[in-house]
């Protein structure tokens, strides 16, 4: 099968159990019915998730690393990090590894829990736009790592450089101490916080500073995962989501959960948030936030990219194993067994669930708990 053919999506509901269909055309949603049924008897149909920071080369088979059992900010995790990549064996195997492999693997990572859409935080590099990568990967306008790392001239022109409005992208405020929260005071200064500004992490913002973020009109990405196991604290997310400032990041496994869902449930358990408030804001409120204004809702002409949910499961209680389907621009991805076998995915097994996945996917990355479940056994993980 073409994996791109036109697609008729029947036997859906939309988020609150009423029936719909969709077709896809051309990797775009259509009312139009064309193309090869497929019945996801029932399965609760959603626009594909959006991640807001990810970096997509330290994923893979990588645990959690920490060499403490707290840090005061970023600059002390960094400082006990740099020096173990020139000798800790799991990291140097990793990074032997082609770039290219790691960041597939980051990107297969994001695709099995249903992200569609994710926002690398490092340099560039051609695979990320390949037409077979797992996941869209779309470039920000402009990032830098951090003030620690970079200093205060570097920071502020690649700011200056950065197109008026464009996303700008910038690890800031990431621990609990003073120099953490000096700075968001030292990008104010610096005028590098303004309509476009995402500051990932931000958990040393005081109050005022996440209103002067606000009035700015900069937003921040919470990876509340990683800030726990590092520093053992995060932000108070109130004021920032309820301004609509406020996205959701997973970051690398080297610090953050296993992927979006986890984070998904670490928010739910923090905050209580239902369930509606939990999707719409992973999807069209992360969309409108990081301007991609082609995806993060079902409407006709918008990108293809949906995930289905068995009916009646929150999202914060679903994993990977429970997805039913993933589509990133009109293409079947990830599938049970029941959909994708007739669209010609392979048959895998997943956390020991009985999955699909498009052929073109397979060989480029590991992944802990993907293994082929066909008579070839070559193994994912």
């Amino acid at each position: 099968m073409n994996l791109t053919e036109p697609l008729q999506l029947t036997n859906a509901t939309d988020a609150w159990g009423h029936p719909q269909a969709w077709g896809v055309q051309d990797g775009r949603l259509t009312r139009s019915a064309r193309g090869r049924r497929l019945d996801l008897g029932g399965a609760r149909l959603l626009p594909g998730f959006i991640n807001a920071h990810d970096h997509l080369h330290l994923n893979g088979a990588l645990p959690r690393l920490a060499y403490r059992s707290a840090y005061r900010n970023a600059s002390e995790w960094i400082a006990d990090i740099t020096p173990r990549l020139q000798h800790d064996p799991q990291l140097l195997a990793h990074r032997a590894r082609p770039r290219a492999e790691r960041l597939w693997a980051g990107g297969l990572k994001n695709l099995l829990s249903g992200v569609t859409t994710v926002l690398h935080h490092d340099p560039r590099e051609p695979v990320l736009a390949s037409p077979g990568f797992p996941v869209r990967a779309p470039a920000p306008g402009g990032w830098s790592h951090s003030l620690a790392l970079e200093g205060e001239a570097a920071v502020q022109a690649s700011r200056r450089a950065t197109p008026d409005g464009a996303l700008w992208v910038i690890h800031a405020a990431e621990g609990c101490d003073a120099a953490a929260a000096a700075e968001g005071d030292r990008l104010q200064a610096l005028g590098c916080i303004g309509p476009g500004t995402l500051l990932v992490h931000g958990l040393g913002l005081s109050a005022a500073q996440q209103e002067q973020v606000i009035s700015a009109g900069a937003a921040v990405a919470w990876c509340p995962g990683s800030n726990l196991h590092l520093f053992g604290n995060t932000l108070d997310p109130t004021l920032l989501a309820a301004a609509g400032r406020l996205v959701l990041g997973s970051d690398s496994r080297i610090s953050g959960g296993r992927d979006l869902l986890a984070e998904l449930q670490l928010v739910q358990a923090l905050t209580g948030w239902p369930d509606e408030r939990l999707w719409r804001w992973v999807t069209e409120e992360a969309a409108q936030v990081l301007g991609l204004h082609d995806r993060g809702r079902l409407a006709p002409g918008l990108c293809a990219d949906l995930v289905a949910l068995p009916r009646g499961l929150p999202l914060a209680q679903a994993t990977r194993a429970d997805l039913r389907l993933v589509m990133v621009g009109g293409r079947v991805l990830v599938a049970d067994a029941d959909l994708g076998e007739p669209l010609g995915l392979v048959p895998v097994l997943l956390d020991g669930r009985r999955k699909t996945l498009a052929p073109d996917l397979l060989g480029h990355a590991e992944e802990p708990g993907l293994t082929l479940a066909a008579a070839d056994s070559r193994c994912m993980a």
